[in-house]
């Protein structure tokens, strides 16, 4: 699996605009499909929520193959 870290500049991220943000989703409906769709777990739990928010020490994983840890 890779790992990447991404750096907050405020207290939280949406889940939403983490995925378009590391370049995952180029636009805001490609990342609300890859939601709907199953693909993003946060905390190692199936994440429903679009606006999910992030903070730091959470971990997002996409799909099984990455894994970006919040800092």
């Amino acid at each position: 699996m890779q790992e990447e870290s991404f750096d907050l500049k405020s207290e939280f991220i949406d889940l939403l605009q983490l995925l378009k943000a590391t370049g995952y989703a180029a636009t805001g409906g490609e990342a609300k499909m890859m939601v709907a769709d199953g693909f993003i777990a946060v905390n190692g739990e199936v994440e429903s929520r679009k606006r999910r928010k992030l903070r730091a020490g959470d971990a997002v994983e996409i799909d099984h193959q990455v894994r970006i840890t919040i800092g």
